[in-house]
């Protein structure tokens, strides 16, 4: 029988989790101050948390319930997209909980055991679990262990479902990568572990298979008979702030490159999935991954930066060996970029130029697509001086949308043809403002959709790639580049020997 109170176009309702708990270890830390609690507030202004719903966080801090309660309002009204709604939050904060203790405390994992247990009386709530591992790679597998050894990793024995989220990075490299799968998936039955990359969960990242396959517009065009080559570029304006003991032991390379932007790459080479499920465009995406060619010359197409005292955004800035707790002879990049190939029918003879770095003059993610000029242009030479390659962008942040670029008669009499932009906005185009990508990753956890997660298989093909290059780079220099600047020059030098330029983001 159809429920009368049921509204056919209300598309929330399959998102709608059933009742659970959220446990975030690590609550203390950025993360889950700037991203997460803001996330579940927003979740439960839009309508999409269940009534019976609960935050355990668990940190070595001598607090309660209040205090918790207290430090987490504060944090989702500074970082909530939507607006402030109290009655909202009251219904939130009944069930905010806070247990105390060291990763190493039996005691403590035994009362988070009993506390998880507790809230099938109190708030209605069965055994369903999220535990958010926000916490450094080097904890997960003391914690990994208390859930195990507590029980509240098994489905069976806690009478729901028990999943885990696990931050980036994944591993240092491909050997411990597969240590960590190997620990997670021991502690965990393997389809309860969400690989969290928020890359995944931005409108724009999604967007690109919807440009794709649900236009006939693009698809026969997006191939090597068509295409020149292909660009991701993802600058920060930020230098490495208070994470050196992180970052200097890590690199661009491992920081970025190996997570966010080989999946951008994945979902831009990928074929048309056969369904838009995890499986399907899982098994798409890691076919590309493991296609991807790396340079048999590592030093001519691939550069490594670090950044020198300059200017960003009106502002001197300290280069990377003035950083606090960086190493004065530290030999880490903050910017990489490479040339590498997809070796397919669809991509063959594609070069797929790859760039990240800190201290650039902007903040910028985006993926271009540069068409092949055309074949026979029947004009003067002097008419098409102003024309370039044809460019579709996918700006991923942070205008994000979609720019074409194409060739156009300027007025006048006279034939002068040159390059014009078509751009569409997701701020202009849509009234709803899009979701963050945590607010849509959590809420995926929540439902069990593993459609926006990496799987193993594709975290140790993404190490494939960079694992070469990182023994190619070992004990070299990187090449220096001021504050403000779009990278070393050798960059440039890259890519002009083959008579191409990075576009100007």
């Amino acid at each position: 029988m159809t429920n009368p109170l049921r509204d056919p176009q209300d598309r929330r309702l399959p998102r709608i989790p059933e009742p659970c708990a959220l446990v975030i270890f690590g609550v203390t830390g950025d993360l889950a101050r700037k991203k997460l609690i803001p996330a579940v507030y927003d979740l439960a202004n839009r309508g999409l948390l269940p009534p019976s719903f609960a935050v355990l966080g668990f940190a070595r801090r001598d607090w309660g319930d209040g205090d918790f309660e207290d430090i987490a309002r504060k944090a989702a009204q500074s970082g909530a997209r939507t607006a402030w709604r109290e009655e909202v939050w009251s219904r939130l904060a009944g069930n905010i909980k806070f247990v105390p203790g060291s990763f190493e405390d039996d005691a403590a994992f035994d009362h988070l055991a009993q506390t998880l247990s507790d809230l099938h009386d109190e708030s209605g709530i069965p055994g369903n679990a999220a535990f958010y591992l926000s916490i450094p790679p080097s904890a997960f597998p003391v914690v990994l262990k208390q859930l195990e050894r507590t029980g509240m990793s098994d489905n069976a024995k806690s009478g729901g479902w028990r999943r885990v989220v696990v931050e980036k990075p994944f591993g240092y490299n491909l050997a411990t990568a597969r240590q960590l799968n190997d620990l997670v998936d021991d502690a965990f039955t393997a389809q309860d572990v969400f690989r969290i990359d928020h890359y995944l969960g931005k409108e724009t990242v999604q967007n690109i298979m919807a440009l794709r396959f649900a236009n006939n517009l693009f698809e026969p065009v997006w191939n090597s008979n068509y295409v020149d080559s292909v660009q991701i570029t993802m600058a920060e304006d930020v230098g490495i702030g208070t994470r050196a003991g992180f970052y200097d032991t890590v690199g661009t390379a491992r920081d970025v490159v190996q997570n966010h932007l080989m999946q951008l790459l994945a979902l831009v080479a990928m074929e048309e999935p056969t369904a838009f499920d995890a499986t399907a465009i899982r098994t798409e995406k890691l076919k590309v991954l493991n296609a991807i060619t790396v340079p048999t010359d590592v030093f001519t197409n691939t550069v490594r930066g670090q950044y020198l005292t300059g200017w960003v955004a009106g502002e001197r800035v300290p280069g990377y060996l003035e950083e606090k707790d960086v190493p004065e002879e530290s030999k880490t990049e903050t910017y990489v970029a490479m040339r590498l190939g997809v070796q397919n029918r669809r991509w063959a003879g594609v070069p797929f130029y790859v760039r990240a770095g800190k201290r650039m003059p902007r903040r910028v993610t985006e993926l271009a697509i540069s068409f092949k000029k055309a074949p026979h242009l029947p004009f003067h030479q002097t008419d098409v001086e102003m024309l370039g390659h044809n460019q579709l962008v996918i700006r991923v942040q942070p205008d994000e949308g979609v720019m074409l670029k194409f060739g156009s008669k300027v007025p006048g009499t006279t034939m002068e043809v040159r390059d014009i932009a078509m751009d569409f906005q997701y701020g202009e185009a849509f009234t709803d403002a899009s979701p963050e990508a945590y607010e849509r990753l959590i809420l995926d956890v929540l439902v069990g959709d593993k459609t926006l997660f990496p799987d193993s298989a594709e975290v140790e093909a993404s190490w494939n790639v960079i694992d070469p290059l990182e023994e190619a780079w070992t004990g070299s220099t990187p090449e220096p580049y001021r504050a403000g600047e779009w990278g070393p020059r050798a960059a440039d030098e890259m890519l002009a020997r083959e008579g191409r330029a990075w576009r100007r983001a």
